[in-house]
């Protein structure tokens, strides 16, 4: 098996490796040991910011320094940057629609011991309300890797989620590919689909081979883009499998699970299993532990998809 990677350490390697481009210039709010963006000030200093703890004036220099053709890549945690910075991202960002790229890290319940007011579970509901975001949420090292390669190309503002947790990885297979909006199908079924982003994916992974066991054949989408949203894909997967179920390190309530819904009862309504944390703020605890808790598992994606296979046989 290969090696767990954190996100947010293969972002940082990313960030380091285009920083030849001299119109990047990255921003950080005192925690750059942990949003990696350590890795591209030791090798750029002259256009490294520590801003310290002032994260919306980090964020109105970004957006200052985006009018003059650069890319800023601002950082802290998810918590503190979509949450504490939402109307400056907005009305400085967003509304003026400049090249800045939000990098919030840590996010989620696997930020463990630090608790509730670290566990960012509404950044996903945020950023994707705001005119213009563009919000993606990589499931491991190379998508990461990936995303920050196309999202440098992207003109215009992006959120990227990332965690803190070591993960596994599930784009090494042939074909692999990243697009912005694009999902990926890690693998095809026909009785429903796990659609699920972040770390999840791998759960959704694991649920759908211990499912084929019981004869039932899942799909899995790694919705790696939020927004703009695959609704192609969305909607393939309501008209072939009749049944899906989302995951997600987030609040089912305004996420990816929010999202799907609402393509779903727009264009074809069939069962939706929403995975995520059930409108609750998260606990302080280790991070293995609190996704066990939350229900996160691989174990209660299968029951949820279960449940909406057999409510679609019972409508079918």
């Amino acid at each position: 098996m290969a090696e767990k990677v954190a996100t947010r350490h293969a972002y940082g390697e990313s960030l380091r490796d285009i920083g030849s481009d001299t119109r990047i210039v990255a921003l950080d709010a005192d925690l750059a040991t942990c949003t990696m963006s350590i890795m591209f000030g030791q090798k750029y200093p002259e256009r490294f910011f520590n801003v310290g703890i002032a994260e919306a004036n980090m964020v109105g220099m970004a957006a200052g320094m985006a009018t003059l053709g650069l890319i800023p890549f601002l950082h802290s945690f998810a918590m503190f940057c979509a949450g504490r910075c939402y109307d400056q991202i907005r009305n400085s960002i967003c509304y003026p629609n400049l090249n800045v790229k939000v990098v919030g890290t840590h996010a989620g319940l696997t930020v463990g011991e630090d608790g509730a007011t670290h566990q960012c579970l509404e950044d996903l509901a945020l950023m994707r309300a705001i005119p213009g975001m563009t919000v993606i949420c990589p499931a491991d090292a190379r998508e990461t890797k990936e995303a920050v390669s196309a999202i440098v190309k992207h003109n215009g503002p992006v959120y990227l989620r990332l965690g803190r947790l070591a993960v596994g990885s599930v784009s090494d297979f042939p074909g692999y590919a990243f697009e912005i909006g694009e999902a990926v199908k890690i693998r095809d079924g026909k009785d429903a689909t796990i659609i699920a982003t972040g770390l999840m994916v791998l759960e959704a992974q694991q649920a759908a081979q211990a499912l084929e066991k019981e004869g039932i054949s899942v799909r899995v989408l790694n919705m790696h883009t939020i927004k703009p949203l695959d609704r192609e894909a969305i909607l393939a997967a309501a008209k072939e499998t009749g049944a899906i179920v989302t995951a997600e390190e987030h609040n089912v309530l305004g996420g990816l699970g929010g999202a799907v819904a609402e393509v779903v009862s727009e264009l074809c309504p069939v069962p939706v299993k929403r995975i995520g944390t059930l409108d609750f703020f998260g606990r302080s605890g280790n991070a293995i532990a609190l996704l066990e808790l939350y229900g996160l598992t691989a174990d209660n994606i299968q029951k949820a998809v279960r449940q909406a296979v057999k409510e679609k046989r019972e409508h079918g």
